[in-house]
């Protein structure tokens, strides 16, 4: 952590992406209208104002657009990070098992790994809609269902790396079995590699999630996310250009502030690597 803290430029981004998660969570309560209620009082696709509340103006079907914001940051965060800890509990137990047993049983393991990397994921989305619906959980199931895969690699790599360790022989020699060892000495130094890369895929993972909203495969109305109210401004940007605005600024703030927290927490967790190298 103090590592991470002396990083330069880190305070920025750290701060930014604070301030969008507190008013993703409490902006709905800062405005005296409801996202999923039309304001048949104010015009509909009317200019961002403060006479009249709608901070960042109405879309053309008369909904308060600071409220959707907020709501939809909401959404597009909570699938980031759902899928995200989805990826690290199936990737990190699949790929740790797979490194450290080796052999037949890793050979299996990754080629299962090839197999789903060849399925195509739209259509993998597209089949879930029509056999259960469209419904907010698919989502988070479809995204967490293929995410793991990067993070299964990448694990099984580092552990293969680690099992050739002194202290992984001194702990087959004392006489642990495999699970205790994955749990007690394989997993714990895979998490600078682990978080990392964490911090990596919510973004990739909130951009899926706005890509299939976009197409219209994502959040249905009266819910809404970012990639939601993207589409729906792009379809109107020529009359309601701030419809537009809004919600991609904070999806790409969003994703520009992750991306170099990312980049600040790998190069902290270099540091002690290339001090000792320099050594």
């Amino acid at each position: 952590m103090s590592r991470l803290l002396k990083q330069p430029g880190i305070a920025a981004p750290a701060a930014m992406l604070l301030l969008i998660l507190l008013l993703a969570l409490a902006g709905p309560w800062l405005t005296p209208h409801a996202f999923d209620t039309i304001d048949f009082e104010a015009d509909w696709g009317a200019a961002p104002s403060a006479a009249n509340g709608h901070w960042f103006g109405t879309d053309e079907l008369g909904w308060d657009l600071f409220a959707r914001v907020c709501v939809g940051g909401r959404l597009s965060l909570a699938v980031g990070i759902v899928s995200t800890l989805v990826s690290l509990a199936i990737g990190v137990v699949y790929g740790a098992v797979a490194g450290f047993v080796g052999g037949r049983v890793d050979a299996l393991m990754m080629r299962i790994v090839d197999i789903l990397y060849a399925l195509p994921f739209m259509f993998f989305v597209i089949l879930l809609m029509v056999l259960f619906g469209r419904h907010w959980l698919l989502i988070f199931v479809a995204i967490g269902a293929v995410s793991w895969l990067d993070m299964a690699r990448i694990v099984r790599g580092q552990t293969l790396a680690l099992r050739r360790r002194e202290f992984v022989d001194a702990a087959v020699v004392s006489g642990l079995g495999t699970a205790a060892i994955i749990r007690r000495h394989i997993v714990p130094n895979l998490l600078g590699v682990v978080v990392v890369y964490a911090t990596l895929t919510i973004p990739q993972v909130i951009l899926v999630e706005s890509f299939l909203s976009f197409l219209g495969l994502g959040i249905q109305e009266p819910a809404t996310s970012w990639g939601a109210l993207v589409n729906d401004g792009a379809r109107a940007m020529e009359s309601t250009p701030w419809g537009l605005l809004f919600p991609a600024a904070f999806l790409a703030l969003t994703l520009l502030c992750l991306n170099l927290l990312g980049d600040a927490l790998r190069d902290a967790l270099d540091a002690p690597a290339l001090r000792r190298m320099a050594e």
